[in-house]
């Protein structure tokens, strides 16, 4: 799937991940409506690593043409 089509999923509460990566990689996922100090927090997206637990995530240009994202089941 490319960026576009798995988007919606994502928006949706699916996780995700690209054919492409390491396996290093184990999924993406949006983060939404959460607050700090009693402010909320504009959506983000976390990745979630087989050895770090969670780290912030910004698709390089690579990731938004690729056409290898999945659904992580």
């Amino acid at each position: 799937m490319t960026f576009e089509e798995i988007l919606p999923h994502l928006k949706k509460g699916e996780k995700i991940i690209r054919k492409g990566w390491s396996g290093f990689e184990l999924y993406v996922t949006l983060v939404e409506k959460e607050m700090y100090d009693g402010a909320p927090v504009t959506p983000y997206f976390l990745i979630k690593t087989a050895d770090e637990g969670f780290s912030s995530f910004a698709p390089t240009v690579c990731d938004i043409l690729a056409n290898d994202w999945e659904i992580v089941e």
